[in-house]
């Protein structure tokens, strides 16, 4: 079925004669086929928006309907894949026409020519229901892609085989309880808009670990939770999102880089092959499927690209595998929104945005869960979402920042003065939170002993008091302080600088284990303890600050992770020593 194109608005082409298109229908625009999504229909009349550049385009052209809604296809080949916004590989895109993209290009998203050792893992005359798993395909190293009964369907499998497949081939044959034969591939398409169907959802009860130390013993994320990174301009957001795409214990990684600057995603393409993974000692890019649309593409697609990924990460979560969902950012996917809504006449909410930003929103970080995939061998799979926010001026009053947090259950808020002092990460320890804490708890406890919370507790306790003595520091001067509080503020400064502080950049202090990130803030809680001991049996307060283990403790972070642990205990030992030194000093001039 055809129309004809009425009007051109940037992005926004509006249409007559598609009386039996339906909402969200994707339609090819114009000579060059143009890909776009209705997005309102009004009589036979609907607004469209186009996912590329509408230049040239003007009214009288001839716009078709597929019939179907904006979907994916999902199939092995999607990992180590980079994508733009509605799932074009763009190595593919580069191969056929350049490197200058051309409008209209037709790629399909797998390679539907490459042939994939298929081994069957159900037998003919199996019952099967959506979700159940009947084959799996080696992927890579680090990935073995299950493939699964289309989530709808049900029956018996009439026919099986293992072997050399493409991806459009039939691998199997069911038969549905109303005697039709179906055949399987080892590709599914599923529209993006609509989240993949699962049992159960549960409580989230493990944590994520993210090898930094602010993010995982203070404000920790757990397997299919929600969080948020906001943050002014240059605080490191971006390098935060790297870090948790890079050192996440999951098994799948899904990038959306939707608005962002161009040159970050090629910092990841150029990164991700060289780094290994600590867990499988293989390249990153062997778990990582990474979406690009950066700033300078087609700004329709970028609202696109968010359902993109998350419907990418929802079909490895159905396998049963911990998946991460990491957007940079959703503030410049909401300019999108703003953009299509302005040109679309809705009425305006708060600073332009669409007043449906926040239910928006909260459709994509509701899609995050640990859950239990559909399928009757009850596998557990989880999605957890990470979003960055980018507030103009670094203003979290601002709509993004404040629908996000209503719907986020972790928010690390980046702070451009710890930026410019040089603290990275610029995570604010006095403006975050993470809301899993509690569900977390007996986790931790099982697995590091309940001391690893209580350390946890006790350091946000310092670095709080640390802010309200620095008040009366700015009235009175530091040596007005008695020897107890001047204590609390040199370990709350060690806690700040030799714990919390992290350099991405180096390969010892990139990535820090949970358990030496334990032993770390335990051994520099066992020297506040040490000298508060110290200084009631009379001890001078700046000799403790002086002694040899005190700049120990300040380079232990730099310690090799293989030697670590005998490291920390010398340390420890030496601290000991040094420390009831200088209390007998104190004793025998008391």
């Amino acid at each position: 079925m055809s129309g004809k194109v009425v009007k051109v608005s940037g992005p926004l082409v509006v249409a007559t004669g598609l009386s039996d298109a339906n909402m969200s229908d994707v339609v090819r625009v114009g000579p060059q086929r143009l890909i776009g999504e209705i997005l309102t229909m009004k009589g036979d009349a609907a607004s469209i928006q186009v996912y590329e550049e509408t230049s040239g385009l003007g009214p009288g052209a001839v716009v078709e309907t597929t019939g179907a809604p904006m979907s994916v296809e999902l199939g092995p080949g999607m990992i180590e894949g980079i994508y733009d916004g509605i799932q074009r590989p763009l190595e593919k895109i580069v191969e056929k026409v350049g490197a200058n993209i051309t409008r209209g290009v037709e790629v399909s998203a797998v390679d539907h020519e490459k042939k994939w050792e298929f081994t069957a893992t159900v037998k003919p005359g199996a019952e099967v229901i959506g979700g159940d798993v009947i084959g799996t395909v080696p992927e890579t190293p680090v990935v073995l892609h299950k493939i699964m009964v289309p989530p709808n369907l049900k029956g018996t499998i009439k026919s099986i085989k293992s072997g050399s497949y493409n991806v459009t081939e039939t691998i199997a044959t069911l038969t549905t309880n109303d005697g039709k034969d179906v055949p399987l591939t080892m590709s599914q398409k599923w529209p993006v808009r609509v989240g993949r169907p699962y049992q159960k959802k549960y409580p989230p009860v493990k944590p994520l670990c993210s090898g930094q130390r602010i993010i995982d013993t203070m404000f920790p994320i757990a397997k299919g939770g929600t969080a948020a990174v906001p943050g002014p301009f240059g605080s490191g957001k971006t390098v935060v999102q790297h870090q948790l795409a890079k050192w996440s214990d999951v098994d799948i990684v899904v990038y959306i880089g939707c608005g962002e600057r161009g040159n970050e995603m090629t910092d990841v393409l150029r990164e991700f092959p060289e780094l290994k993974d600590p867990r499988t000692g293989e390249s990153l890019m062997k778990r990582t499927v990474l979406i690009a649309n950066t700033s300078d593409m087609p700004v329709a697609a970028r609202e696109a690209s968010v359902y993109t990924g998350i419907t990418i990460a929802e079909y490895f979560r159905d396998m049963g595998y911990d998946v991460a969902v990491i957007a940079d950012s959703t503030s410049r996917w909401a300019e999108a929104l703003r953009e299509m809504s302005g040109r679309l006449e809705e009425m305006p909410g708060e600073e332009g945005y669409p007043a449906y930003l926040a239910s928006r929103l909260a459709q994509f970080y509701e899609r995050a869960g640990s859950v239990e995939c559909l399928g009757s061998d009850e596998r557990r799979g989880s999605l957890t979402a990470v979003g960055a926010v980018s507030p103009p001026g670094g203003d979290l009053s601002e709509p993004v920042s404040q629908a996000t947090m209503r719907i986020v259950k972790v928010f690390w808020a980046l702070d451009a003065s710890l930026a410019y002092k040089r603290h990275f990460p610029a995570i604010n320890w006095l403006n975050s939170y993470s809301l899993y804490l509690d569900t977390l708890k007996p986790w931790f406890d099982e697995n590091f002993g309940e001391s690893f919370m209580q350390d946890r507790s006790r350091a946000m306790s310092i670095l709080q008091q640390e802010a309200n003595l620095n008040e009366i520091v700015q009235l009175v001067g530091k040596d007005a302080l008695s020897p107890a509080d001047q204590l609390t503020l040199e370990v709350a400064r060690m806690v700040r600088e030799d714990f919390l502080q992290q350099n991405a950049f180096t390969d010892i202090d990139g990535y820090s284990s949970y358990d030496r990130q334990g032993k770390l803030l335990a051994m520099i809680l066992r020297y506040e303890g040490l000298c508060r001991d110290a200084i009631s049996k009379g001890a001078n307060v700046m000799q403790l600050f002086d002694i040899p283990a005190r700049e120990k403790i300040g380079r232990a972070k730099s310690v090799p992770a293989e030697e670590y642990v005998a490291v920390y205990e010398q340390i420890a030992g030496e601290m000991e020593q040094e420390i009831a030194s200088v209390a007998a000093q104190g004793g025998e001039n008391g």
